[in-house]
């Protein structure tokens, strides 16, 4: 008799983007050319320092447990890091190495949620914002991000959120925003801090994307006063130096947050491996310029994504001002062909032509706030985004093919056109 798992472990959502990376994986493994833009993933080799002092990491012998909170040179670096480019005052100890920035997520939950505590959530959102807040038996409140307001939290949500809600306790921030590219400004911040700054309310902020901002520099809410004491943020090296694999991240919070942390990390992962940590350390330390010049060709990339799409009648993107993925309304498409914006991404993977076909995400694998839109990663040579761009025209005008991906995926059938914003 099998035993019954639990009810969350029933009901667990997962990030859309590795599902559809198996179906790309598997056309293309049958022959079939597929311009992959629906993962999060870096192109480009690892930066230079990183790599070789990996190298000597394991010709050292580093391979061995280290403290659960991260080895010092590590944690040293990072402080440094985050202090010199976004004047967040912190030291080694506020510092908590881990593998990526997600497993922040479960801990910040673990740290501050209780059964019944309701966490504002900014929708569309990063997928595994929600079961990890579910984990703990907590509510996500969700609010919308509007495409008129560049994808900007509204602070009138989060006074909402205080006002109204029967046990407020966090809220998710993520800027850069995956997956709209929407960045909360530093006045934003300032406000969202006078806001929460002394109430028992807890922020994940969530920062993969902060070297890619088009626009200005990173802010993050840590640069306010006071914030160290209510604010987790999370940092990754899977973007910035193109480290997705080593599976290596950092948070900063205050140090009484960071040891319970560091806690949970011993409890659960031990460490992170040492060898890791150095071959951060370094990346930290050494290779600025060169994370300087793939970010410009990020941003190439991005412009060059944006202009096209929007020379495309019924797609309306904004200019580039973050990240690596675009994120056009293309709610003109899918009413034109009564289909859902993940039916469009799911027909041009596999039903707009026998030999080619793009990787994309519906908008709603991001919540219902972003039924309409589709999510594109910047990560394929120009050249083979410009062979998406050039497709996808003849793609949306094949509607006898649109017909059939539909008769057989009923499920993506628009039954209520989207509202159009004017």
């Amino acid at each position: 008799m099998a035993v019954a798992l639990s009810q969350f472990a029933q009901t667990l959502s997962v990030e859309t983007a590795f599902t559809v990376l198996a179906v790309a994986k598997q056309l293309k493994a049958a022959g079939k050319d597929v311009v992959e833009l629906e993962i999060g993933d870096s192109p480009f080799d690892s930066t230079a320092s990183a790599k070789s002092a990996g190298v000597v990491a394991i010709e050292d012998n580093q391979s061995h447990y280290c403290p659960s909170p991260g080895i010092p040179e590590f944690r040293e670096a990072a402080a440094k890091f985050v202090s010199d480019e976004f004047n967040i005052p912190a030291v080694a100890g506020n510092v908590v190495a881990g593998p990526g920035a997600k497993v922040f997520e479960q801990f910040f939950c673990e740290a501050f949620l209780d059964p019944g505590d309701g966490v504002l959530v900014f929708s569309p959102f990063f997928p595994t914002y929600i079961p990890n807040i579910e984990r703990r038996g907590a509510r996500a409140v969700l609010t919308p991000l509007r495409q008129s307001n560049g994808f900007r939290p509204e602070v009138s949500a989060i006074e909402r959120f205080l006002a109204d809600d029967p046990q407020p306790k966090a809220i998710f921030l993520n800027s850069p925003q995956n997956p709209t590219g929407g960045v909360t400004t530093e006045e934003d911040l300032v406000a969202i801090a006078d806001l929460v700054r002394g109430k028992e309310i807890a922020v994940f902020s969530d920062e993969p994307y902060c070297h890619m901002v088009w626009e200005g520099r990173h802010h993050s809410l840590l640069e306010q006063p006071g914030m160290m004491d209510q604010c987790v943020a999370a940092y990754t090296f899977s973007k910035s130096y193109s480290m997705s694999g080593w599976r290596l991240g950092f948070a900063v919070t205050s140090e009484r947050i960071a040891d319970s942390v560091g806690k949970m990390i011993n409890t659960s992962l031990s460490c992170t491996p040492p060898l890791v940590q150095l071959a951060g350390a370094a990346a930290l330390g050494n290779d600025h310029q060169e994370r300087d010049r793939v970010m410009g060709e990020f941003r190439d990339k991005v412009v060059l994504l944006t202009d096209g799409l929007n020379a495309i009648d019924g797609i309306h993107s904004l200019d580039p001002t973050a990240t690596f993925y675009v994120f056009p309304n293309v709610m003109p498409v899918c009413n034109r062909l009564g289909i859902r914006s993940h039916g469009l991404a799911m027909y041009l993977l596999e039903g707009a032509d026998d030999d080619f076909g793009i990787a994309c995400l519906g908008g709603e694998c991001f919540g219902e706030a972003g039924a309409g839109f589709l999510r594109f990663s910047c990560a394929e040579p120009n050249e083979r985004l410009q062979q998406a761009l050039d497709f996808l025209p003849e793609a949306f005008s094949r509607t006898d093919r649109i017909a059939a991906y539909l008769e057989s995926h009923p499920e993506f059938r628009l039954e209520t056109p989207y509202q159009v914003e004017e």
